[in-house]
């Protein structure tokens, strides 16, 4: 199974999935490609399927065709919906206009497959922060939120080094930047690892922009559904799963509510439930050198934090 470094590694661990080589096994449920209304995704659906719940696989990829696969063969709606490195979209994730998700909503929603009022989002890591932004952004359209190692704020464009050097927000909205942490880029050191969890921590700890940039979960129509591994050692997705559920009570939140947190698994939680891979460091590069750093848990947590979690994923899907 090939290795991926986070030059692709953070792409890999924030944006798209990990380890993902295997081709889709599509067993009778082929995919449609869409490309209108400004978007490009993989729609999944069996043939006859009416009104049903449907989810949004954010970042798209091998992942988000895996999971919409899922979903599709018990009968939901899956859409993988890319948003980044394709002809026609935007290079780099940063600055990334809500509105094209919001045009994919509206999209579904005249689909006969679709129930409208049952459209979930589900990301991981980076695209959990997107998920619960967008759920919190646009709660008329979307009734439900997944997150694997999920984000309590918003970060800056500035926590991917291949971006842009200039500091800007992740999302914007109508014109407006979503408010964010501001970040320096990683700084590399004088081994050849790095220390992921401190960078993140330091960031929890700008009082004052974390109040701004945390997301308003309370606004978002519908359940939440959190997974973290409490080993995660890339960031501290247990800590911000925290802080999601503290807001949630300080604001009276009145759909269902689950954060679940595994021993011995790490932020490769998020990733293909049914591979396991071997390595348990990826690499990032910062000017120029390779640095080595650690994802957390265990091959064996991992593997049975992510065959849980799929089994809790699908009754949430099933309670919609």
């Amino acid at each position: 199974m090939k290795k991926y470094g986070i030059g692709l590694s953070i792409i890999v661990f924030l944006i798209v999935g990990y380890f993902v080589t295997d081709s889709i096994l599509f067993d009778g449920v082929k995919p449609r490609q869409i490309n209108t209304n400004g978007i490009q995704a993989n729609y999944f659906t069996k043939a006859n399927v009416k009104n049903e719940t449907t989810i949004i696989l954010l970042g798209g990829g091998q992942w988000g065709d895996f999971w919409a696969q899922e979903f599709a063969k018990k009968g939901y709606v899956g859409l993988s919906l890319p948003y980044i490195g394709v002809e026609g979209l935007p290079k780099l994730p940063e600055a990334i206009d809500l509105g094209y998700f919001e045009n994919a909503i509206k999209w579904l929603k005249e689909q006969p497959e679709v129930n409208p009022n049952k459209i979930v989002v589900m990301g991981a890591s980076k695209n959990a922060e997107l998920a619960l932004v967008l759920a919190s952004t646009l709660p008329e359209h979307i009734s439900g939120v997944i997150a694997y190692a999920p984000s309590s704020v918003s970060w800056s464009n500035t926590v991917l080094p291949y971006n842009s050097d200039e500091l800007k927000s992740s999302w914007v909205y109508k014109g407006e930047d979503i408010p964010y942490v501001p970040m320096e880029k990683f700084s590399g050191n004088d081994t050849n690892s790095i220390e992921t969890l401190d960078y993140w921590n330091n960031g929890l700890a700008k009082i004052e922009a974390v109040e701004k940039a945390s997301i308003k979960v309370e606004d978002i129509n519908g359940p939440i559904l959190l997974f973290s591994g409490k080993d995660d050692k890339v960031w501290p997705s247990t800590l911000m799963a925290d802080k999601i559920e503290a807001r949630l009570g300080e604001n009276n939140f009145k759909h269902g509510f689950q954060s679940i947190k595994y021993d011995n698994s790490g932020h490769l939680i998020s990733s293909h439930p049914d591979i396991n891979s071997d390595y348990r460091k990826g690499t990032m590069r910062i000017k120029g050198k390779d640095y080595e750093f650690d994802y957390g848990g265990t091959k064996e947590g991992d593997a049975k934090a992510k065959a849980e979690a799929k089994i809790k994923l699908m009754a949430f899907i099933e309670a919609l």
